[in-house]
């Protein structure tokens, strides 16, 4: 074990020293460490405590003497001015970010200013807080300029007690005061020949006296606020700086499994994990719509490594090799991504659940991109994701099942996959219909709505999705750009539900569609509030747009609730004709979803008449 000649003691540090070295370059960070993480409630709950002069927890330094042990980069928006560096910061990257960049102002969503209640010329109710404190504004852009406008404007910002943040810089802005005081108060100057003209100058002299003087009792604060750090010795081996770096990150909660695996690569490999993952992102976009990458990028690499893509495995994976096989594994992480939108499921709000996408991924890297096995691979893997989708397999245990799932896939793959039996995909375990069945049509005609994250309400979703899914509209299918505009909607009105005591929000009674309008429409018949909300030509164009969803237009087309004497009806007469309807429509939907649900989880690409049951003769 390598072990340091003497612990380290924490040593004192005023602000404006941090923010000379982080100026001049002399400070850097070791390219291992991740970007920025903090929000804007953390960044002003740090900035508060500094103004406050209250205590902060140590940072953490590497000395560098000859030469730097670990690739490094500039703070963020820090000027690069290629100085000799002396020191890499270890731990503490968010706070002095957070800093520097606020006190540059530099944020593109917002902006941090100083609260100054003496200063607010608004009434005590319109005050922000009793105390000085640090608050932001946001920032957008509005047909070429920064919104809100006053937030550029002294006066502005003064009219609200505000200083923006960048006057507290601890450096010589003397002059950047005395212009900001100046616009921000000529408004009040008066005319030469107003007849109190010497009293208000006065009066304004003074104001900007104060001002000027609060401002620079502030930045006296500021500037020597105390940072304390612990530093090791340039003498440190990086293996052993690295590991104390993960050791702080691991024994509190600041690091995820991605950024620690980060560090440890570097240390390992020299490689930054963070410049493959923007590679990833910046190659294949299609990929980012399943959410962040850095765990799925994580665990695809265990799994290929014969790993559980958990935390045990991750730590315990070869680094070397992930770099080493980086590219291939970059290429399935795409592919993975475009198989799961030919399952017409395109993006991380509709996913029944993440482990299929490593899964699928790793499977991939052992699958050419074409021919035979392409072929074989496709059909397995699309088996293989709709078992996962409609079973309880990964309801409990889910890393050591993904991993005993991917093994038994990739033996497939790699043996018989061409000519694999009914046989050979029930060996693999979430397959196994005896120990993981499909659900029945009367279990699927209970689930729930699946706008959340529930995995057999989004599988029920996908699966009304798979044949297009059609816009009742504008007739455009299902597709990631296309969902974007859609929304969740009853199919069997909310309204007309509820006035019956009905369950409204369930799954089959969902359709993922466009509305025209966002007027709230009452209750109503089906076809009825559909036909209020989408405008479309030809009936017979609609029905097929219908089906695409699996669902029956002739059937919605025919649910009435009026009664003889032409109102709607109400309470147990609505009740009586309504239920029955209801469970029909259901069981009749959840059987097409079932059909078409056991066709996929087989393997086996269905058609539209399957899931009507016009192939069989069945009723619809």
């Amino acid at each position: 074990m390598i072990m340091l000649q003497q612990s380290s003691s924490a040593r004192d540090r005023q602000l404006s020293d941090w923010y000379e070295r982080i100026r001049t370059g002399q400070l850097k960070l070791p390219r291992f460490q991740r970007f920025e993480a903090w929000d804007r409630g953390r960044i002003v709950g740090f900035l508060n405590t500094v103004i406050q002069n209250l205590p902060v927890g140590v940072t953490l330094l590497l000395e560098v003497g000859d030469g730097e042990k670990f690739i490094s980069r500039y703070v963020k928006t820090a000027p690069e001015p290629g100085t000799r560096v002396t020191e890499h910061l270890l731990d503490g990257q968010q706070r002095l970010t957070a800093l520097w960049r606020s006190m540059h102002n530099n944020y593109e969503g917002e902006k941090y200013f100083v609260y100054f209640p003496e200063f607010d010329p608004r009434g005590e109710e319109s005050r922000e807080a009793k105390e000085v404190c640090i608050t932001y504004q946001g920032r957008w852009e509005h047909k070429g300029n920064r919104r809100p406008v006053w937030a550029d404007s002294p006066k502005g910002c003064l009219d609200r007690g505000l200083v923006p943040l960048e006057l507290l810089r601890p450096e010589d802005v003397s002059a950047e005061i005395s212009h900001w005081i100046a616009d921000a108060t000529a408004h009040l100057e008066p005319a030469d020949d107003a007849p109190d003209a010497m009293r208000r100058f006065k009066e304004l002299t003074t104001r900007r006296e104060q001002l000027r003087g609060t401002l620079t009792a502030l930045r006296e604060r500021v500037a020597h606020f105390n940072l304390p750090y612990l530093a090791l010795p340039a003498a440190t081996d990086a293996d052993v700086a690295l590991q104390v770096f993960v050791n702080m990150n691991t024994n509190s909660k600041p690091l995820s499994m991605f950024d620690l695996t980060v560090a440890k690569v570097e240390g390992e490999t020299g490689e930054s994990l963070h410049d493959h993952q923007e590679h990833l992102e910046e190659t294949y976009p299609q990929a980012t719509r399943y959410g962040d990458l850095s765990s799925p990028i994580l665990q695809t690499a265990a799994l290929v490594q014969g790993q559980p893509p958990n935390q045990s495995g991750i730590a315990a994976m070869d680094k070397q090799a992930l770099v080493q096989n980086w590219t291939g594994m970059e290429n399935a992480i795409a592919r993975a991504a475009d198989f799961l939108a030919r399952q017409h499921v395109y993006d991380a709000a509709r996913l029944p659940t993440n482990v299929v996408f490593p899964v699928v991924a790793a499977c991939l890297t052992q699958v050419p991109v074409d021919g035979d096995l392409a072929g074989q691979a496709e059909r397995l893997l699309r088996a293989y994701v709709w078992s996962a989708f409609f079973t309880t397999r990964y309801e409990g245990a889910v890393s050591t099942r993904a991993l005993q799932d991917y093994k038994r896939l990739v033996e497939l793959l790699n043996g018989s996959a061409v000519a694999a039996t009914a046989k050979d995909y029930a060996s693999v375990p979430v397959m196994n219909r005896v120990e993981y069945p499909l659900p029945t049509g009367e279990q699927l005609m209970r689930v729930g709505w699946p706008k959340g994250s529930d995995r057999m309400a989004r599988a029920v979703l996908a699966t009304t999705l798979y044949f297009g899914g059609w816009d009742f509209a504008d007739g455009l299918p299902a597709s990631y750009q296309s969902l974007q505009t859609r929304e969740y909607h009853h199919v069997f009105p909310d309204a007309l539900l509820q006035d019956a005591d009905i369950e409204s929000y369930l799954a089959l009674n969902c359709a993922l569609i466009t509305w025209k309008t966002n007027r709230k429409i009452g209750r109503k018949d089906p076809l009825e509030y559909i036909k209020d909300r989408v405008q479309w030509s030809s009936e017979a164009e609609v029905g097929q747009r219908f089906e695409t969803h699996l669902l029956d237009y002739k059937e919605l087309a025919a649910a009435h609730y009026v009664g003889t004497d032409g109102q709607p009806l109400k309470g147990a007469a609505l009740a009586q004709k309504l239920g029955p309807d209801f469970e029909r429509f259901l069981e009749r939907r959840a059987k097409r979803v079932a059909r078409t649900a056991g066709q996929l989880a087989q393997g086996d690409i269905p058609t539209l008449g399957l899931a009507f049951g016009r192939a069989e003769g069945l009723p619809a």
